[in-house]
């Protein structure tokens, strides 16, 4: 009886010390990806404490039904120190969010496409000064549409622009070029009517439509966020004579090891795709793109599905100065000129922020609505997926849910500023 009662004491101590040993290891590791993690926080300059905040914060964000859950991770100094999957994967399931869950990155494929089409400029191909219409001619034919009263209907007059596109208007957001639902104007209609950015079209036929419809304004003469990330896609297959996947696959996915990034989702890793889930009592969850229905359309500016493993390839390569491993997507004076501000003052931009060539690029560290320093660039996803580089703090953070519309901007600062506060040295 005695050493039945002695082995249950040992058998308990042992389950004892297995659970602290797990409350001390990152959720992450248990994904089907090992865990990033190289340095402890406080090696690298980081807070544990504040680290443990943005989990408790979290927490909170999935009890309140604004995300199912959530991977997110905090690299310094070239070392990953915080790596945390938390919640559930999908709303309706009990499987577990992992490191290596698939989520739709959105407008976090803008960096990608955009490096892709200054690859092309490295080689010679084309310049960012030169007019679109030289590769797209069919753009070449689009006027200004500006809204004006005639016998009391409203009315789309045509001009043609003060100067012509230019690829590094594609690249800034100054084409003159917008997303039909971002206003309620003539020219926002003319984008719905022809169906820009449909899933069932290609980025050719998409460029064909396109060419019909009105400018909102004149190149240059201000930022305004657009399908011109879908037409660097299209420019791209133009001059690779690819399509836009396999020359994205072949510059950047394959040479950063980005195994889990693509347009659609194989049958096989299905049951790793996170999805959103319906807030209680709020408004109708915003539609999502199905990831693996055959869509026709890669988008260049919101289309593709990645990993928080594949996208800090990608972030490790920025942060390098353009490499990954050895292996280089970017050169360091080009990398320099991307995420420099080039917009300036134009309107549309918010305070503090400026806009590179694919990035949006800190300018000064007051006046913004969040911590952090000049020269950071990093963007967003629709469904709330997150990045950005810190080169002075040497400091990059990627975030990964699937969140509605009305709550990525909450999460997306929460998780920021959250991270700022965790530097200590």
């Amino acid at each position: 009886m005695k050493n039945a009662t002695l082995d249950l004491v040992l058998r308990l101590k042992r389950r004892i010390a297995l659970g602290l040993l797990l409350l001390a290891v990152p959720a992450a590791a248990y994904g089907e990806t090992p865990s990033p993690v190289t340095a402890k926080p406080e090696e690298v300059g980081l807070s544990s404490t504040q680290l443990q905040k943005i989990q408790a914060a979290t927490e909170q964000n999935i009890k309140d039904g604004l995300i199912p859950g959530a991977v997110m991770l905090v690299a310094r100094r070239g070392k990953v120190a915080w790596v945390s999957a938390q919640g559930r994967q999908t709303p309706d399931s009990d499987a577990s969010m992992k490191y290596d869950s698939i989520f739709r990155i959105y407008s976090m494929t803008k960096p990608l496409t955009s490096i892709t089409l200054m690859q092309l400029v490295e080689e010679g191909r084309l310049q960012v000064s030169d007019p679109v219409e030289k590769y797209l001619p069919e753009l070449g034919k689009m006027k200004v549409g500006t809204e004006v009263v005639v016998e009391g209907k409203p009315t789309l007059h045509l001009a043609d622009p003060d100067r012509p596109m230019t690829v590094q208007d594609l690249l800034r957001h100054t084409s003159g070029l917008t997303y039909g639902s971002r206003g309620a104007t003539l020219v926002h209609k003319a984008y719905l009517d022809a169906k820009i950015g449909d899933r069932t079209a290609t980025v050719e036929e998409m460029v064909h439509s396109l060419s019909g419809v009105p400018l909102l304004f004149s190149p240059g003469q201000r930022w305004e966020y657009s399908v011109a990330v879908d037409v660097q896609g299209r420019l791209i297959e133009v001059l690779t004579g690819k399509k836009f996947s396999e020359a994205l696959g072949e510059r950047v996915l394959k040479p950063l090891g980005m195994v889990d990034t693509s347009f659609q989702v194989p049958a096989e890793k299905l049951l790793r795709v996170a999805q959103p889930g319906q807030k209680p009592d709020g408004p109708p969850m915003t539609p999502r793109f199905t990831v693996d229905d055959g869509a026709k359309y890669e988008s260049g500016g919101g289309g593709l599905l990645s990993t928080a493993d594949d996208y800090l390839h990608f972030a490790q390569a920025l942060s390098n100065g353009g490499t990954w491993q050895g292996k280089r997507i970017i050169g360091r004076k080009t990398l320099e000129y991307m995420t420099a501000d080039h917009v300036g003052a134009r309107p549309g931009r918010p305070d503090g922020f400026g806009f590179g060539l694919g990035f949006e690029v800190r300018t000064k560290e007051g006046e913004a609505g969040l911590p952090g320093s000049v020269g950071e660039y990093g963007w967003s996803g629709a469904a709330g997926t997150h990045f950005w580089i810190d080169p002075k703090e040497q400091l990059f953070a990627i975030y990964m849910v699937q969140a509605s519309e009305g709550d990525t901007r909450f999460l997306n600062r929460q998780f920021r500023t959250m991270v700022q506060a965790a530097l200590i040295e």
